[in-house]
């Protein structure tokens, strides 16, 4: 039997919406494999009995198929479906490490990153990397047609999951697909501004370039409490605020002296708006480890 860890992830980070992603140090999956004559799963954990233990309709099974590795495979989800943390990529992200090193088939972390994310294609209805890349990978990522780029980074984050669910599928169909030049000039410029700030480690520059006028707005109309939110987070000393993947989950940058701030902050704002939350108080990660 082979274990792995691997960690949930935001993606977008506001201004990277579709490129950018990062892996966070908690919470994360853990995913178990044995060799066998056809692919089965079970599943404990958080939200489980929400997830298709079906191999056709689970993110594994379709990582399993892609790699033609037949497997017994057990997942303790420690992070939750329909959360904005990569639940599905980091089940796919696991299960790719995993059955990898069961059949011995030679791939590369960089590699596995587009077989993982054909189990993602199940969730979203199209095969994205932006999640499934930091989960391998670990730090920050940037996907792009042409590969992924990775940077080591240490910001320290805070993740506030709402007791409340907001499909893929439905953050996708509100996305508009055009908009103002300037719009896109003004995230452009916050794109390369959080970028940098991820290779210097710098959360200034990281919640600085985080502002999206584009998608996130969109999105955040889904998230009942979200404003309130935003307000409280900046106003504990978050120094960037965004919807953290498709939502709900909100995800804020900080130093790391106010991050127990932000987080009491997040979950009390979610509170006032009648919404139980749960906040992570955690940092860019490393990506899946083999056991």
């Amino acid at each position: 039997m082979l274990t792995v860890r691997a960690p949930a992830t935001s993606a977008n980070l506001g201004s990277g919406f579709d490129v950018f992603g990062v892996a966070l140090e908690t919470p994360a999956d853990v995913v178990r494999v044995e060799r066998a004559a056809e692919t089965t799963i079970t599943i404990t954990g958080a939200g489980s009995q929400y997830i298709p233990e079906d191999p056709k309709q689970n993110t594994v099974g379709a990582v399993a198929e892609a790699l033609d590795a037949p497997a017994t495979i057990r997942i303790d989800k420690g992070v939750r479906p329909a959360s904005g943390l990569g639940s599905s990529a980091a089940s796919a992200a696991a299960a790719a490490v995993a059955l990898n090193a069961l059949y011995d088939r030679g791939l590369s972390r960089e590699e596995l990153v587009p077989v993982a994310a054909e189990g993602e294609a199940l969730v979203s209805g199209e095969a994205h990397a932006d999640n499934v890349a930091p989960s391998l990978l670990g730090g920050f990522t940037i996907v792009t047609d042409d590969g992924v780029t990775q940077v080591d980074a240490s910001v320290p984050l805070v993740a506030c999951l709402p007791e409340t669910a907001v499909s893929t599928r439905d953050a996708r169909g509100v996305v508009p697909d055009r908009a103002p030049l300037s719009e896109v000039v003004h995230t452009v410029g916050n794109a390369a501004t959080l970028a940098v700030g991820m290779t210097r480690d710098d959360p200034d520059l990281v919640g600085r370039g985080m502002d999206d006028g584009i998608v996130t707005p969109k999105r955040a109309e889904l998230i009942d409490g979200y404003a309130e939110v935003h307000e409280a987070a900046l106003e504990a000393g978050a120094t960037g605020v965004t919807v953290s993947g498709a939502g709900p989950g909100v995800l804020a940058v900080c130093h790391r002296a106010d991050r127990r701030a932000v987080a009491s902050a997040m979950v009390d704002a979610f509170d006032d708006a009648g919404i139980e939350s749960r906040a992570y108080q955690t940092e860019v990660g490393d990506g899946a480890t083999l056991y």
